[in-house]
């Protein structure tokens, strides 16, 4: 049963307000994507690397995977017009790659800070469950709104999970559930993601380990975030 991961880099990062995609923005001298496929290469479970790119941008990507030394990188697929159309894309180009079997783990390639152990927690799940999305407790108290400027209930904090990529998935039940997806028009559009889509096809889903520290580079401030993760070193004395 192998591992392929699916790295979604094909935004193009309006919201840092910057001249090139978040993704190719470099920290430290090095593309905050490179940060993210350094995980996924270093990590033993981990066979194969497909890229989801922003068009334009994929002799760039190949250049730097050569400096860094990314040789699990076996394909690199362009982007569609949405999210959802991106990853329909990256799912598809593993039919020569994947078996019916083999764990496919999701990531976003602006989460630079995936940990090992996430990594494996969410493969060990998907091998157990057939699926496994990384998530956290909530640790806000959650309001419904009333109107623009009121609210008069709340979501009790305790019926609630974060959840975000890494998510592994069973390749056959993965492409699936993107071919059903498309065909019937369900769970694509808007802010829908891949987690979304599956619980609107019908299926369960089951949870990993997550981490604070897996953070989601959107905004200026998160690139500023993530350098100060960089330089954070743990005190001993912390568990």
């Amino acid at each position: 049963m192998g591992t392929t991961a699916v790295i979604i880099a094909a935004g193009k990062g309006q919201r840092t307000r910057q001249d090139i995609p978040k993704q190719f923005i470099n920290v430290r001298d090095k593309p905050i994507l490179i940060y993210t496929l350094e995980n996924f290469q270093k990590h033993p479970e981990v066979e194969n690397i497909v890229v989801v790119c922003l068009d334009g941008w994929q002799d760039i990507l190949r250049a730097y995977a050569r400096q860094y030394n990314i040789d699990k990188l076996k394909k690199i697929v362009n982007g569609g017009s949405t999210v959802q159309e991106s990853l329909r894309n990256g799912v598809f180009a593993l039919e020569d790659i994947c078996s019916e079997n083999d764990v496919v783990i999701i990531h976003d390639g602006i989460r630079p800070l995936v940990e090992d152990a996430v990594l494996s927690d969410v493969i060990a799940t998907c091998r157990k469950h057939g699926n496994g999305v990384t998530s956290l407790p909530y640790n806000e108290q959650i309001f419904k709104r009333k109107d623009d400027v009121s609210t008069d209930e709340y979501i009790p904090r305790e019926t609630l999970r974060r959840v975000s990529t890494p998510q592994a998935y069973k390749f056959g039940k993965l492409h699936w559930a993107y071919k059903t997806a498309f065909e019937k028009e369900i769970g694509i559009y808007g802010s829908s993601y891949t987690n979304t889509m599956m619980v609107d096809l019908g299926e369960t889903l089951y949870f990993a380990a997550g981490s604070e520290r897996n953070i989601k580079i959107t905004t200026v401030e998160d690139i500023e975030l993530f350098k100060a993760f960089l330089s954070l070193k743990r005190d001993e004395w912390l568990k």
